[in-house]
């Protein structure tokens, strides 16, 4: 009888985990730059190979993103006068954001259990931004991969910093993702990559 009640008991415990447990898409397109050839038409990107970008899917086909606003952005963040959203793109034009076609990008996207306390936090989180960013898009300050981390960091998911410190330690895009790589080792989450076209040559990890 005791161990029917123990079975019984794990049973229900592992029903309750799995409904509660979702996941959190972290989608990252690697830094570039088009590779040296007078035939070769590619783009120049922003950031070059310390470059690319990151997002968060909200749901199916929506990733939450932070850009700049405008054409132009600040040097150094100005909180009067902010140049900066957060945007939702499909997942086909969040890959395309430069300009590339997304079956010829390089990405990564990192696959985060989390609860559903977590994911009632990220709701409220992509409710708050979205159109009303808190803090100016600037090189010398938040940009995409900081941004990003600032939102794991309200769900527990990595260490809480001032804003200040999230820049200095997630300068650009290929910092957070390789902490992330470093936490899905570790803890077994599923990561799916696709290899960049060969006009351009791609950042590493």
């Amino acid at each position: 009888m005791k161990q029917i009640l123990t079975l019984l008991f794990c049973f229900i415990s592992f029903q309750s985990y799995s409904q509660d447990t979702t996941f959190l898409k972290v989608h990252f397109l690697y830094g570039s730059k088009p590779l040296k050839s007078d035939e070769n038409p590619e783009q120049k990107w922003f950031g070059g190979i310390l470059g690319g970008h990151v997002g968060i899917e909200v749901e199916e086909d929506k990733v939450l993103n932070f850009l700049p606003s405008r054409e132009s952005f600040h040097w150094f963040a100005n909180k009067k006068d902010k140049h900066s959203t957060y945007a939702i793109h499909s997942v086909p034009s969040f890959y395309a954001i430069f300009g590339e076609h997304p079956d010829s990008v390089q990405l990564a996207i990192i696959y985060i259990p989390i609860h559903i306390q977590q994911k009632e936090t990220f709701d409220s989180i992509v409710s708050a931004y979205v159109g009303h960013a808190p803090y100016d898009y600037a090189f010398f300050g938040m940009r995409c991969g900081a941004a990003t981390y600032e939102i794991l960091a309200q769900m527990d998911i990595l260490k809480d910093y001032s804003n200040k410190k999230t820049v200095r330690k997630i300068f650009y895009p290929r910092k957070l993702r390789k902490r992330l790589f470093r936490m899905a080792k570790e803890n077994n989450w599923k990561v799916i990559k696709q290899e960049g076209g060969q006009k351009r040559k791609w950042e590493r990890d």
